[in-house]
């Protein structure tokens, strides 16, 4: 089985990451993609994150289709960080080819993240491309770190059977929803 990871505060979910999954989905040729609901991003202020419950009840509104699934994994498990998560999730199902899926605005700050370089070594990832942040992606420390490792968009649908470090960069039609500017829009209304 080929599963894409998907994680995210998804604070809120929008139609931006329903795209990002989607092409993922079916440019990875996988055959689901789980949505993680982080309980708490490490990287943002708790204050301005909803309650668990309410983003993932959001999740699900835009996680359409057989092939998504939305997931509250990381609290279950206790785990505040992706390395963490991807360790635990490859240790209990060997069998399943595992891809971490991200926005290109992801990469842009995944050198922050921590254990990124571990992340790019666990699994490997697809990047799917974001308004105004390709540059910024394409040119951030991790894709210059593991620029030897980044396939062509052409191999995406084999991505899930390469050992990592392997990654790709997808581009395509563009969604520009946004959480930061959903929740400015409601902070204001």
């Amino acid at each position: 089985m080929r599963v894409g990871l998907f994680g995210g505060s998804f604070n809120p979910a929008h139609e931006g990451h329903a795209h990002v999954a989607e092409t993922a989905l079916r440019r990875l040729e996988l055959d689901k993609v789980i949505w993680l609901v982080s309980p708490q991003n490490p990287l943002k202020s708790s204050h301005e994150t909803r309650p668990l419950a309410e983003r993932l009840a959001g999740a699900r509104q835009w996680a359409r289709g057989a092939g998504m699934i939305v997931s509250d994994a990381e609290t279950r498990l206790g785990s505040q960080y992706t390395i963490d998560t991807l360790r635990v999730l490859r240790a209990r199902f060997p069998g399943v080819k595992f891809v971490w899926i991200m926005g290109a605005d992801s990469l842009a700050t995944f050198h922050r993240w921590r254990g990124w370089t571990q992340i790019m070594r666990e699994v490997p990832v697809a990047v799917i491309s974001r308004p105004w942040i390709a540059l910024k992606a394409r040119t951030s420390p991790a894709a210059r770190r593991f620029a030897f490792a980044r396939r062509p968009a052409s191999e995406a649908s084999i991505l899930a059977d390469a050992t990592a470090p392997a990654w790709v960069y997808l581009t395509g039609p563009l969604n520009y929803a946004s959480s930061t500017a959903l929740r400015g829009r409601q902070t204001k209304g």
